[in-house]
């Protein structure tokens, strides 16, 4: 462990630094999850959503947003390594490539592959809250939210603040972060720097993480507003198993760059937002890490899109529309060039049927340059049947075009298949949510049905992977969850969360015989997971996570994490961590072999 840090903690416990209120202790039914049309209170949502806010990305034992995400319910991540350094997300038994990511809105999707859907340029002190759509999004947020969406959320401050973050721990492993707020005027600001890296945890598992964010808005009047952002992120690591255990010396060097403009009109009953950005990503691969010559691939894609999406009030209810124009295409040696467009079309309305019932409808249609015309409708009904009790239900499309790697991939494990077709879902689900005091509880059935879904596969472990659409996919689930949160006090011992959340999931695949899966049989069965935070005192916060995650045709695991923070929200702080307490032996991911126990340790400094 590094002899600085924890020197730093032993000062840090000796300093008497004035005790703060915890102000991310939000009301959460009072949060306007942002959607990019009709938005609507957390409380009177009709779908299943989960919210991670400030408190609880800081208490986690997490260094990465991969991490964090690993204990929210119906998340499914699969981590190669430590730190997020890469990993995959799945909501609800889908595949990595059927979650869409956003950062404040912006699409994040890369159109050579999935694999790159975590590139995300932010650094976590940065981070003001995730949230989590389960289901089908394609009505809310288009193309390739086929299982749920992904939402990350950062906010510009009124006030001049300084945040400053700086870790050790095994495995060489150290970073640190910077996270600044200067205001001037009207005009406020953001600045985010981080950095990670590691020796690894095992052979070729080394890692290097860069991030840089900035971000600015103005508000031009009472009715107008500007915001900027830009951000780029280089990842370079050893990847060890990451695609194929044949070649242990795999590595991988990713940069990417991500800019955005909007402008926003708001009165009382009309809104609108249009935003332009673009994203690049660089991405070089070697079979050989120093070999280049043996194979290597080296892509560039490149996205551009602009959207406008609105919201007008009246006697009727809420309607929401929008525009999205998009274009995608690509550089590479192994995949060709190709580019692609896309013209999306939403619409939907909110009505209120009554003081208790509500009923939100809508449609969204995108033509692509190579599929045409696609049309997905949704509908959700939410009933007020107490003021404690809420219940739901929804339908919903939902589809994802193949990835330029799905299409055309040539290698010596994988091979591509341009005559893939995009996948389609239909999808209910029919829930209930129960809030009281400091409780709160959800209760959800899900099914979803496709007849198209993308798959690797192969019909001998002699012959490559290639992806066809299976014939007929079915998955059916549950998700149970119950979560408490009261506000901190002085006393000695205090539980300020508690949290526990189940998820069961039934997949049936009817696929061709002799055909090998890939990825369909490892898909979530079941997720328990568990936590507690615990006040010691005003100044110590003990934070204990449980996870049981059992695959379909894969071996369970069960994970034990602690974080303790002394001093969090004060001038000078301190955390340590442990991570796999229990040193359980698995794998999340393609073949690589997760560490066993590990620590880490850090300081922090907040100022204002």
């Amino acid at each position: 462990m590094n002899k600085i840090l924890v020197i730093g903690c032993m000062i840090t416990f000796s300093l008497q630094v004035n005790a703060q209120n915890d102000t991310t202790a939000r009301n959460l039914n009072e949060v306007i999850i942002q959607e990019n049309r009709i938005q609507i209170p957390f409380s009177k949502q009709s779908r299943n959503i989960s919210v991670v806010d400030r408190q609880q990305i800081e208490t986690s034992p997490a260094r990465s947003l991969q991490e964090v995400l690993s204990f929210v319910p119906g998340v499914d991540v699969r981590q190669r390594g430590v730190s997020g350094v890469q990993a995959d997300i799945g909501i609800r038994g889908g595949s990595f490539e059927q979650t869409l990511m956003l950062l404040n809105g912006i699409k994040l999707s890369d159109p050579q592959t999935g694999h790159h859907m975590m590139n995300i340029p932010i650094p976590l002190v940065n981070i003001d809250r995730i949230e989590v759509l389960k289901g089908p999004a394609s009505r809310i947020f288009g193309q390739n939210a086929y299982t749920g969406a992904v939402n990350v959320i950062t906010s510009l401050s009124d006030t001049r603040s300084l945040r400053l973050q700086g870790y050790g721990g095994d495995f060489g492993m150290k970073g640190i972060n910077l996270a600044g707020s200067l205001p001037a005027g009207k005009y406020k600001q953001n600045l985010a720097i981080s950095y990670d890296e590691s020796n690894g945890h095992q052979y070729n598992s080394d890692y290097q993480v860069s991030n840089i964010f900035y971000e600015g808005g103005l508000d031009l009047n009472a009715n107008n507003a500007i915001r900027g952002m830009i951000a780029y992120t280089d990842r370079t690591f050893g990847a060890n198993g990451f695609y194929t255990s044949a070649f242990p010396d795999q590595w991988e060097s990713i940069q990417t760059t991500l800019g955005a403009l909007s402008h926003t009109f708001n009165d009382q009953s009309f809104s609108i937002n249009t935003r332009l950005y673009g994203r690049r990503n660089v991405d070089e691969y070697r079979l050989r890490r120093n070999e280049p010559s043996f194979y290597q691939n080296n892509h560039t894609s490149d996205v551009f899109a602009l959207e406008t999406n609105g919201s007008y009030k009246s006697k009727l209810g809420v309607t929401g529309f929008g525009l999205e124009l998009r274009k995608e295409q690509i550089e590479s040696n192994n995949l060709g060039n190709h580019e692609r467009s896309l013209t999306g079309i939403f619409l939907e309305q909110l009505v209120n049927l009554g003081e208790k019932t509500d009923v939100r409808a809508g449609v969204y249609s995108n033509y692509y340059s190579e599929y045409g015309w696609k049309h997905f409708p949704g509908l959700e009904v939410g009933f007020q049947a107490s003021k404690a009790l809420r219940l739901y239900s929804g339908i919903g499309s939902s589809f994802r075009i193949p990835t330029y790697t799905d299409l055309f991939y040539v290698g010596p494990t994988n091979i591509g298949n341009p005559e893939l077709q995009p996948e389609e879902a239909r999808s209910f689900e029919f829930g209930g949510k129960w809030t009281h005091a400091s409780w709160r509880g959800e209760l959800v059935y899900f099914n979803r049905y496709s007849e198209s879904v993308i798959e690797w596969t192969r019909t001998s472990s002699e012959l490559p992977w290639q992806p066809q659409n299976f014939n007929e996919v079915a998955f059916n689930g549950v998700e149970a969850s119950a979560y408490y949160r009261v506000n901190p006090n002085s006393k000695t011992v205090q539980v300020k969360e508690l949290m526990f959340s189940y998820n069961f999931i039934d997949a049936n695949f009817t696929s061709q015989p002799g055909l090998e899966s890939r990825y369909a049989l490892t898909a979530l069965r079941n997720q328990l997971i568990g936590g507690v935070l615990v006040g010691l005192g005003e100044k110590v916060e003990w934070n204990t996570k449980i996870r049981y995650v059992e695959r379909i045709s894969l071996d369970p695991y069960f994970l034990l994490d602690m974080r303790v923070d002394y001093n969090r929200l004060g001038k000078l702080g301190c955390f340590a961590e442990a991570s796999n307490i229990t040193n359980t032996d698995y794998i999340e991911a393609g073949t690589v072999q997760m560490p066993g126990r590990w620590f880490r340790a850090g300081i922090m400094v907040n100022l204002e």
